[in-house]
């Protein structure tokens, strides 16, 4: 079982480990590949395979205008102990730790605390003040202390390069298919049941509104078709996200899940959304009648999608070509 570090090692022997080092967010299939080949260099040898990455994500400390995540830090760990990996270490990512140039983040950081034989990092890794250091940079300054230095090709997928970016743009064009192809398995939003305006309880729809990091990446404003896990449980689910222009023209932005065959209460508990499929992207109605309407044919298109039906699933960018 993987154990979770916050900070550096304490009382713990990492000589000889192999180690990847990344911010790993969305822990997409590129990121599995380079985990799951240091899981297996560390297999030949004797120390550990370890993962370090930051939290929180160095964006949100840098400033300016970050991305949107995908996964937080509790998703994040979970992914990685699927790969067979010894020790996770969250780093605290602070301005201290910005201002480290490149050869004393190596020096003072990866050997003085871990003092690997093996770093592992992405084509496209930078590290220290300013992201100055580079995949090349490390590789000499590892020579001069004494670790090797492996850099993972790009991983590509039907013309794509497997990237966080290349996802956060799939998913922010509905594009469920592309961005479960890039991730390595199905987009997925948590968090807790909050109350909501009724809405959808008078037209006969009721939802349960999910609050979520505000750091997120949400998918494209549409209507989804989804599984919703809460309490053990598993429903089919429609998912609307959206600022509902039905009701008004600058609605804050809420996710709201129509569960099928559930009636009952989920207000402050914990659930998870795995997208499956884009519906529509989100419209105004001429009047709540008429949203109903369409509701109901969401619905019954969520069900023909999700039992393996013949419905159609495609992204935003193709309903408006």
């Amino acid at each position: 079982m993987m154990q979770v570090w916050q900070g550096l090692p304490r009382g713990l022997d990492t000589g000889g480990c192999c180690l990847a080092l990344g911010n790993f967010d969305g822990v997409h299939r590129g990121h599995q590949h380079l985990i799951s080949t240091i899981v297996q260099r560390s297999r030949s040898g004797e120390g550990p395979a370890i993962v370090i990455t930051f939290t929180p994500h160095p964006s949100r400390v840098l400033g300016g205008n970050p991305p949107g995540l995908l996964t937080t830090t509790e998703r994040k760990i979970e992914l990685i102990a699927r790969l067979g990996v010894d020790h996770l270490f969250l780093l605290p990512f602070t301005r201290e730790m910005a201002a480290l140039d490149p050869e004393a983040f190596s020096r003072e950081i990866l050997w003085s605390h871990f003092h690997p034989r093996l770093v592992g990092v992405g084509f496209n890794f930078t590290f220290g003040y300013r992201g100055a250091g580079t995949p090349a940079l490390l590789r000499r300054l590892g020579a001069e202390l004494g670790f090797s230095v492996t850099v993972m090709a790009p991983v590509t997928h039907r013309g794509f390069i497997v990237s966080s970016t290349a996802i956060r743009n799939a998913l922010g064009q509905g594009d469920i298919a592309l961005a479960r192809e890039l991730l390595g398995y199905w987009p997925f939003l948590a968090g807790r049941v909050v109350p909501g305006e009724q809405r959808g309880r008078r037209l006969g729809f009721p939802t349960a509104n999910l609050a979520v990091p505000p750091e997120l990446q949400l998918p494209a404003y549409g209507v989804y078709a989804c599984f919703a896990s809460c309490r053990g449980q598993n429903w089919r689910a429609v998912v609307n996200i959206g600022r509902r222009p039905t009701f008004g023209p600058s609605l804050p932005a809420t996710i709201e899940a129509h569960l099928l065959d559930f009636s009952g209460d989920l207000y402050h508990q914990d659930m998870a959304l795995e997208f499956r499929g884009f519906l529509r992207p989100e419209r105004k109605f001429a009047s709540p009648g008429d949203l109903k309407n369409q509701m109901e044919a969401d619905r019954h298109q969520v069900r023909l999608i999700l039992d393996g039906g013949t419905a159609s699933i495609m992204s935003s960018r193709d309903q408006q070509a």
